[in-house]
C-alpha cells in the first residue's frame, strides 16, 4: 500500500519585524545580527492568532484543494511546543472547526521542533494498518522568546497540514526513519513563560549530529544518493545552519533554495519542516524526489524520502493560497506593537 499526502496545506501570520527594531530597543546590533543568523524579518501572530487558529488555517486549506470528506479523517495530531491550552487539547478545536467526524483519535504532541513530523509518522502507521482512512497531521508553533534574548531575533509564528492517506497520493512517502537521544539543548519548565537553552551547545551536539546522523541513516536506508533528489528540506533555526547541514550530507544550495523560508518568516519551530515541504509540493513535479529532515530539541530528527507522483497534475493546488502568496501578504511593525501582540506589555488591572 502507498501512504503519503493526499493534501496539503500552510499559514503564516502577515505581520513581520526585523531583527533590527528587536536589537534598536536592547541596544544590540540587530542588523549584524540578523545577518548572522541569516533572517531578514520574522512572522508574527496577531492577538487573535495562535496554534489553534494556524492549525485551523492550514488544515481548511489542505481540505479545500481535495475531494475528501472530512467525515472520512479518523485521526487528527497537532505537533507544536506553543499549545494555547496545559490542560486541554488543540486538535479537539480543528477537528471541530473542519467539520470532522466524532468518531476520530485526537492527541497534542510535543516534541519541540519535530512534533509536526512525528504526527505525519503516526498518521502514516494508521493508514498503512488500516485502522483510519485519513489522518490529518499538524506542525503549528507560535514560538515563545524572553524579551532581549537571542531567540527574540529568530522566534516567530507559522503551521503546515498534511492530509495522510492512500488514495489520490499526490506526494508517496517511500521512507521514514528517526534518530533520537537525550540531548537537553533546549527546555522550557512547567509554568515558565520562556524557554532555555544551551547556547552554541545547541549547534554541534544537538542540531547537526542528529540531522546528519538521520540524513546518513535514510539514504542507507533508501539506497540513494543527494543528487538522486531534486529538493531537500530541513529543520531551519536560521538560515545558515540547512546551508551547513546541506553540505554536511552532500546537498547543493540549489536543493534547499525552495524550501528555505527563515530568511523571510523566521523560526517557525513546529511549523519549519511542514512550512517549507508546503512549498517544495506548491513547485514540484510528478517523478520529483524530496528529502526532509526535522529537529527537535531534547532530542531528534524524522526523516522522509517523498516521490511527488502522478496525481500532482490534478491536484487542486489554485485552490488555496501557495506559500509564496501568503507570503507576500505581509505587514511591518514596530518593537511596540510586537510587545504588545506576544503578552510582553500589559495594560494595568490585567
Amino acid at each position: 500500500m502507498d501512504v503519503g499526502i493526499v493534501s496539503y496545506g500552510a499559514y503564516v501570520p502577515r505581520y513581520r519585524i526585523a531583527p533590527a527594531e528587536i536589537g534598536r530597543i536592547w541596544g544590540l546590533d540587530g542588523v549584524g545580527l540578523g545577518k548572522g543568523l541569516m533572517i531578514e524579518q520574522k512572522s508574527v501572530p496577531s492577538p487573535d492568532e495562535d496554534v489553534v487558529t494556524i492549525s485551523v488555517e492550514a488544515a481548511r486549506y489542505a481540505m479545500r484543494r481535495c475531494d475528501v470528506s472530512p467525515q472520512k479523517i479518523g485521526a487528527i495530531y497537532v505537533g507544536s511546543e506553543s499549545h494555547p491550552y496545559t490542560v486541554k487539547p488543540s486538535g479537539t478545536i480543528v477537528a471541530e472547526a473542519i467539520e470532522a467526524t466524532p468518531n476520530l483519535t485526537v492527541a497534542d504532541y510535543e516534541f519541540a521542533c519535530k512534533a509536526g513530523t512525528a504526527a505525519i509518522q503516526t498518521c502514516m502507521g494508521l493508514v498503512k494498518s488500516g485502522m483510519i482512512e485519513y489522518g490529518m497531521a499538524i506542525g503549528s508553533d507560535t514560538s515563545q522568546a524572553a524579551p532581549g534574548d537571542a531567540l527574540e531575533f529568530s522566534a516567530s509564528a507559522g503551521g503546515g497540514a498534511f492530509l495522510i492517506g492512500s488514495k489520490d497520493v499526490i506526494a508517496r512517502i517511500d521512507a521514514t526513519n528517526s534518530f533520537t537521544t537525550d540531548t537537553p539543548d533546549f527546555w522550557r519548565r512547567e509554568g515558565q513563560v520562556y524557554p532555555s537553552h544551551g547556547g552554541r551547545f545547541t549547534g554541534e551536539p544537538a542540531y547537526f549530529k542528529h540531522i546528519v546522523s538521520c540524513g546518513k541513516l535514510l539514504l542507507e536506508k533508501c539506497g540513494t544518493k543527494p543528487q538522486d533528489y531534486k529538493y531537500a528540506v530541513f529543520h531551519q533555526p536560521n538560515g545558515k545552519f540547512p546551508q551547513r547541514v546541506a553540505k554536511q550530507l552532500g546537498f547543493t544550495d540549489e536543493q534547499i533554495a525552495t524550501g528555505l523560508l527563515t530568511p523571510k518568516i523566521g523560526n517557525t519551530y513546529s511549523g519549519a519542516v511542514p512550512i517549507g515541504l508546503s512549498a517544495i509540493l506548491d513547485e514540484a513535479r510528478p517523478g520529483d524526489r524530496i528529502f526532509a529532515v526535522s529537529y527537535g530539541s531534547g532530542a531528534g530528527s524524522d526523516g522522509f524520502d517523498i516521490t511527488v507522483t502522478e496525481a500532482m497534475d490534478s491536484y487542486k493546488k489554485e485552490a488555496a493560497p501557495l506559500v509564496k502568496e501568503i507570503l507576500a501578504n505581509l505587514k511591518s511593525i514596530d518593537y511596540g506593537t510586537y510587545a504588545k501582540f506576544r503578552g510582553k506589555i500589559i495594560l494595568a488591572g490585567e
